[in-house]
């Protein structure tokens, strides 16, 4: 008897769901309030309903609901309405961050931050000469083992913090320059730069969605085992010569990144 060949056609089975229950109904309440099926304001459906709807005990939902209160997506209390808050997701450009601040102003970040009627501050952790990671080398065109100078800082709008940066420039280039000392640059470093000789010409954008570690999570008040968002951007000045790598991770649930594009 010949046993027929596998249709490739048919799907494998897929991997069952491995987190609890509660986690899967947060994650799917979650997808609708941050995709704005559930809009500010609105409340959720009614403990009994969602129970009905997930197949789930009042304990289960009461835990759902909890993950998204530790979040700051719902606001509410056992036995009241749960309501969906005003979206604290904000979408970020990455190309607005490119070009030098104008003398005398402040670094282009904490001027796009105004835009969302939040105050944002930066705050200036560490500075000093490293081995960067293995992919900030590999983009620096660094030989293992040479060092760079690492400026490490912690972006906080209203006091909250959202953003780890990390960020390597070559030592021929830093050496002897104020990337070396520990205080902030007035306009940032990219007007820095500039002055330098070495004007921003492209960035180039490395996007992934992470696991936290102990560190991120720490650091960003992480509510709950969220992603985190990480990039790794290049810099490259005249002659694609890399100038810059910056490793930024912000808080997953806090931001979206808006890329445009043209055609070629």
């Amino acid at each position: 008897m010949t046993v027929p060949a596998p249709d490739s056609r048919t799907p494998e089975p897929r991997s069952p769901d491995r987190r609890s229950l509660h986690e899967r109904i947060a994650a799917d309440l979650r997808d609708g309030i941050m995709s704005g099926d559930l809009a500010p304001g609105s409340s959720l459906p009614s403990t009994a309903r969602l129970k009905e709807r997930f197949d789930a005990s009042n304990a289960t939902i009461q835990k759902a609901l909890r993950l998204l209160k530790d979040e700051g997506l719902v606001v509410g209390r056992a036995g009241a309405a749960v309501t969906v808050r005003e979206h604290r997701q904000r979408t970020v450009r990455p190309a607005a961050f490119m070009a030098p601040a104008a003398p005398g102003e402040p670094y282009r970040w904490l001027t796009e931050a105004t835009l969302w009627g939040t105050r944002a501050h930066s705050t200036l952790v560490d500075v000093r000469e490293v081995v960067p990671p293995a992919d900030v080398a590999e983009v620096l065109g660094l030989p293992a083992g040479e060092t760079a100078v690492l400026r490490h800082q912690i972006l906080s709008v209203d006091d909250e913090p959202v953003e780890l940066v990390r960020s390597y420039y070559p030592m021929a280039l830093a050496r002897g320059t104020a990337l070396t000392e520990h205080r902030k640059i007035r306009g940032g470093t990219p007007a820095l730069l500039a002055e330098l000789g070495f004007p921003p010409r492209l960035s180039v954008d490395r996007v992934s969605a992470r696991v936290p570690t102990q560190e991120q999570y720490q650091a960003l008040a992480l509510p709950t085992d969220l992603p985190v968002l990480r990039t790794l951007r290049v810099v490259h000045s005249d002659q694609e010569r890399p100038i810059e790598a910056t490793v930024m991770v912000k808080a997953g649930h806090l931001y979206e990144v808006q890329y445009a594009f043209t055609p070629e």
